[in-house]
């Protein structure tokens, strides 16, 4: 895959991160988020310090809270509730973790 880099680094004092993207020059493609824990006191600074990797997908819902009722139905954990996202202009996130233990993130439309 063919990326580039926007040189935007987005700071979430509510995620405790900082972020940025990789976008990829075919329309379609994934976006690539890096993820970067902000200080000791970030939720994925225990992961970073273990070398990092594959740490979530995120997939774009139009109705969050639905969706976060569906995960549920199906035995998921939603381990942190909607909150806006300085990365995404404040659209509302939310986390769940699986049975299948895979982390999602839902991005609200």
């Amino acid at each position: 895959m063919q990326a580039y880099w926007d040189e935007q680094i987005f700071h979430d004092p509510n995620q405790g991160v900082r972020v940025t993207f990789l976008k990829s020059l075919h329309a379609g493609d994934p976006l690539w988020e890096l993820v970067e824990p902000a200080d000791e006191k970030s939720p994925v600074h225990s992961f970073a310090g273990k070398g990092g990797g594959l740490h979530h997908i995120c997939y774009v819902v139009d109705n969050l809270e639905q969706t976060l009722a569906d995960a549920r139905a199906l035995g998921a954990i939603v381990t942190r509730q909607p909150m806006p996202a300085v990365a995404f202009g404040g659209r509302r996130i939310a986390w769940v973790y699986t049975k299948n233990r895979l982390l999602i993130e839902y991005l609200e439309q």
